[in-house]
């Protein structure tokens, strides 16, 4: 099952989770968006007890996507606690996001594949 969360719950249901988090930022007039989705309800189900999914409406909860600094959508994040394991914009099958999650799904270690620039963009500051 896949959550929809707000800034009053993502603390919660994202980073105080005990499992890897793919959130899914999203808003409703998106035409990819509404592509992914039926993907994620499948993965949800793969991944069931080993990957969280959440969504988070883009335009319902502008400072969540201000502060992942989100400048597309659909873009997919997936956590583990407060670090940003991954990070994908655009539609993606099933098949590549399973690739990408298997990595995460079993390994209570599990760190970036990329380490991310410290400001968050590609100067590496």
């Amino acid at each position: 099952m896949i959550t929809k969360v707000n800034k009053n719950t993502f603390e919660n249901e994202v980073t105080n989770a005990g499992t890897p988090v793919l959130v899914d930022f999203f808003a409703n007039w998106c035409g990819p968006c509404k592509m992914l989705s039926p993907v994620l309800e499948e993965i949800a189900t793969k991944f069931d007890k080993k990957v969280k999914i959440v969504k988070v409406d883009v335009d319902e909860s502008p400072e969540l996507a201000m502060r992942y600094g989100i400048s597309a959508v659909p873009t997919l994040i997936l956590f583990k606690g407060t670090l940003v394991l991954e990070q994908l914009m655009g539609y993606h099958t099933a098949k590549d996001l399973e690739h990408i999650l298997s990595k995460y799904a079993n390994d209570s270690q599990a760190q970036p594949s990329k380490p991310k620039p410290s400001c968050g963009c590609c100067c590496g500051n």
